[in-house]
């Protein structure tokens, strides 16, 4: 495993030095001041905000942390931007951030091959999150948010989508291939634009709808020509795409303007998600999977193949991968403008579907490649389209 780690972090690097353009401050400081404002919502939590809380209302900011195309607004400032540390310390940023999430799909993927409770581990990940940011509150590192019972009650819609985007992600790795999984999760512009028009009545321009098209051409490509497909794993990323359009609809209608609590800022507000939705997935994980989990860890110890410390150990690497990626994505795309977000989450994809395919010896066919390599594209063209109406 040590070995393959250092592979994929090497990997990781390569692909951050090959986008080095990107990430550079001199790309960062192209963004206007206005770029603070964009909220395309949907996407992972939260890959849009960092350095913009400092620039943005409270309301706006959490608002904000729940973007997926917009990234925060550069400095002002060229002089600060314009040095080598800097550009290092952003490539750092990017290549910890893609380096997390390949570690997190390997060893989510394995956990998954090992335990067949994907709600289960769906929970002990969200839970791992809790024994990161707790630690920072209690000890006064990180300020701890101030909530009442009515900020619950406004968070509670985005932290029940919140727990939807992330169990169907991790029910989609399980049912199938790791590629396959991101392959569908790359539809997630459809359905965000779907979300926006029916909820919000946003209507955007035709060149943005025309993106659409060879996601929709690449992502049916890849699943007729997907040698793992499986109507479960196609499902469960679906939801875990819808999910996520409705958590950043409902963000922009409940959030938007508004304050919530004290010391909410990106960071804090997804840990308080993670908490909200640990407390959400408890309950649905017993009804649905009770307690089959821990005969099956025994079983799959008295197999052979795992210790009771390594299969642990595999657990709670899959969960601090997960909490840490998104961590890292505050730094990375809070230092960056839209257009390097939207080249580095395409990169990201591309990477962990390579790494999982060498990890898993995952075979792919011809169609699928081009299914897939179709269906990327067109999500860089919709960020790009996105980003361009937004000025």
């Amino acid at each position: 495993m040590a070995i393959i780690m250092k592979k994929f972090a090497l990997l990781a690097l390569v692909a951050t030095s090959a986008s080095a353009f990107a990430f550079s401050p001199r790309a960062a400081n192209v963004a206007s001041s206005s770029s603070t404002k964009k909220t395309a919502f949907g996407g992972v939590v939260p890959p849009s905000v960092g350095n913009a809380f400092a620039k943005t209302t409270s309301s706006s900011a959490t608002s904000l942390a729940l973007s997926s195309t917009g990234g925060a607004a550069a400095s002002a400032d060229n002089s600060s931007g314009s040095n080598l540390a800097e550009t290092l310390q952003i490539g750092s940023y990017f290549a910890l951030w893609y380096l997390f999430n390949i570690g997190y799909n390997i060893y989510n993927k394995q956990a998954l091959n090992a335990l067949a409770f994907p709600w289960t581990i769906a929970t002990i990940q969200m839970a791992t999150g809790i024994l990161y940011f707790v630690p920072l509150w209690l000890l006064g590192l990180r300020k701890a948010p101030k909530l009442s019972v009515d900020d619950l009650k406004t968070l509670l819609p985005i932290a029940l989508c919140h727990t939807g985007v992330h169990v169907g992600a991790v029910i989609a790795l399980g049912a199938g291939a790791v590629s396959f999984a991101h392959i569908v999760k790359a539809s997630e512009p459809v359905v965000t634009c779907g979300a926006n028009a029916l909820l919000l009545g946003e209507v955007l321009p035709m060149k943005v709808y025309a993106t659409l098209l060879p996601i929709i051409g690449g992502v049916a490509i890849a699943s007729m020509k997907e040698l793992s497909f499986t109507v479960l794993a196609l499902a469960s990323a679906m939801l875990s795409n819808v999910s996520s359009s409705l958590r950043g609809v409902l963000s922009k209608k409940t959030m938007s303007g508004k304050k919530i609590g004290e010391n909410l800022d990106a960071q804090n507000l997804y840990a308080v998600l993670t908490a909200m939705s640990t407390l959400i997935l408890i309950p649905m994980m017993l009804a649905i999977e009770g307690t089959g989990f821990f005969p099956a860890f025994k079983a799959a110890v008295a197999g052979g193949s795992f210790t009771n410390k390594s299969l642990s150990t595999l657990l709670l690497l899959g969960g601090a991968t997960y909490y840490l990626y998104n961590e890292v994505a505050f730094l990375a795309l809070g230092k960056v403008n839209p257009v390097t977000h939207a080249v580095g989450n395409t990169i990201k994809r591309v990477v962990i579907i390579v790494a999982s395919v060498v990890a898993f010896k995952t075979p792919m066919s011809t169609g699928s490649i081009i299914g897939s390599s179709i269906a990327i594209l067109g999500t860089l063209l919709y960020s790009l389209a996105m980003n361009s109406v937004k000025k």
